[in-house]
């Protein structure tokens, strides 16, 4: 007799990052992705809440995402919760379609860099900031020192040149399927129906549904996920994870979630 078909489900939640405890990182979640690949399921389904952050490990985890579904020559699917933006759109649009809600967040298509400037506190405490390098380029965008044109020239043409690898990577993956014009790269946000219209999305719809739709009312779902510690070690892994919770609701609230 016929089995009925499979879906394998991967929970894609969270910032990402090379390292931090619940973060994404190709490190992370690599053997979910090896795992709900392995047995040949209709489908692979992405469930994706991810407001981005560390853009190699985006692509990392997007090329892992490819590698596999043109191995194994098994399609993936995209669905979107409360936010895909930024690294998380990458994610995304290493799917097949990307499937959204109404009132999911899609998009971000650029990239950030943000920091602090502590020098006028530091000479007000009297404080002389001390650095000695070997190399004209060594020291960059310090905190401690006033800014300076040449480092923030040096930082615009790094982050030009990241944010020209992920316009290719979108380009490459959503194809004609976008709208015309560089509106879509700008880092705006599009939400639901919106990102539908520019070609950001395939559709509206939720993951059983959608699937069932796809595959039939008899379609089983086997879920994937990262696992979380029951009680983490205490000291510098404790105070690691409430920085790393502090620093992904700082992420999600970019996008006012």
């Amino acid at each position: 007799m016929k089995s009925s078909p499979e879906v394998a489900v991967v929970r894609l939640q969270g910032a990402i990052a090379a390292s931090g405890r619940g973060s994404l990182s190709d490190r992370s979640v690599a053997s979910l992705l090896e795992k709900a690949f392995a047995k040949k399921p209709a489908a692979v389904a992405l469930e994706i809440n991810s407001p981005g952050g560390s853009p190699v490990q985006s692509a990392l985890i997007g090329a892992r995402i490819r590698r596999l579904a043109e191995e194994k020559e098994i399609p993936v699917f995209a669905f979107v919760e409360d936010v895909a933006a930024s690294g998380g759109y990458w994610l995304a649009s290493a799917a097949d379609e990307i499937w959204a809600d109404d009132s999911s967040v899609l998009g971000s298509i650029g990239v950030i860099s943000s920091g602090f400037g502590a020098h006028v506190f530091l000479e007000k405490q009297g404080f002389e900031r001390r650095v000695h390098t070997a190399g004209q380029s060594k020291s960059m965008l310090d905190p401690f020192r006033p800014e300076n044109e040449e480092d923030v020239a040096r930082l615009q043409s790094i982050l030009g040149q990241l944010h020209e690898n992920f316009i290719a990577h979108v380009k490459s993956r959503r194809g004609a399927k976008l709208t015309e014009g560089d509106d879509l790269f700008t880092g705006e946000i599009w939400i639901g129906r919106s990102a539908v219209e520019n070609g950001l999305a395939d559709g509206i719809g939720h993951l059983v549904p959608v699937m069932k739709e796809r595959f039939g009312d008899k379609v089983k779902f086997r879920r994937f996920s990262q696992k979380k510690p029951l009680l983490p070690r205490i000291g510098m892994q404790m105070m690691q994870g409430t920085i790393t919770e502090i620093e992904e609701r700082a992420e999600f609230a970019r996008y006012g979630l």
